[in-house]
């Protein structure tokens, strides 16, 4: 309700009030037609979780499977790699433990000799 009088601005409020259904007047008679405000700056749309790198989930997921070979991996690789990044990014600590393990085990696998899982 910017740049108008307060009498404007109910005259505004009860021409929306009088072009809705019966059913909607109902509901804001209920809720209280006085505090109901019709001209209520939209809500922020919702917060899209970014990693560092500020990526999205769907924008790692696809370059990491971009960079894998398409015949080396299925549904379920792709499937696992996508519950871990949305892990990673929510921070939750199942996701980061398993996060953490498969680095150690990369690390136990070199240190070892080994090429690696197979």
């Amino acid at each position: 309700m910017n740049k108008m009088t307060p009498e404007e601005a109910e005259a505004r409020k009860k021409a929306v009030f009088d072009s809705m259904s019966p059913r909607y007047q109902k509901r804001i008679r209920k809720k209280g037609y006085a505090k109901w405000d019709p001209f209520q700056v939209p809500k922020d749309p919702i917060d899209i979780r970014r990693d560092q790198t500020r990526r999205t989930t769907q924008m790692l997921i696809r370059e990491f499977l971009t960079a894998c070979p398409a015949d080396e991996y299925d549904n379920s690789y792709a499937r696992g790699a996508l519950d871990l990044a949305l892990g990673i990014i929510n921070n939750d600590t199942h996701a980061r433990g398993m996060y953490d393990f498969a680095c150690w085990y990369q690390d136990l696998l070199k240190k070892e000799g080994h090429n690696g899982l197979s």
